[in-house]
């Protein structure tokens, strides 16, 4: 049983990543280039070129864990910025994962009428 820890910190990588890289060529991209340690417990995310692909790499003391999601259709959003990471939330995390615009979360109000 995988079990994530209560609050992990998350680290969207920018930019665009081969994904062709696993968990040694990932763990290496953290270390050196984003000066990060990839056994710090933290959730690194990744996306491809095409957009349409995420990696999630996740390591504790003992395991090392790769993610993958691919998108039939559409691209994940993503942020302009070119290089580095961007700490983002468990929720924004979610909404990233579902397609939906993390970056400029709108509140729903309630007077509004829902669509069912």
């Amino acid at each position: 049983m995988i079990s994530l820890p209560s609050d992990p910190r998350m680290r969207l990588v920018a930019g665009v990543t081969d994904m062709r890289k696993s968990f040694n060529g990932l763990g290496e991209l953290e270390q050196h280039a984003l000066d990060e340690n990839p056994f710090s417990g933290h959730l690194f995310i990744f996306r491809g070129r095409k957009g349409d692909t995420v990696k999630i790499l996740w390591a504790d003391a003992d395991d090392l864990c790769l993610l993958t999601k691919r998108l039939e259709e559409g691209q994940f959003i993503w942020p302009e910025v070119r290089e580095g990471k961007i700490a983002i939330t468990r929720s924004q995390l979610s909404m990233l994962l579902h397609k939906l615009d993390w970056r400029q979360p709108k509140t729903a109000h309630l007077n509004s009428p829902t669509m069912l």
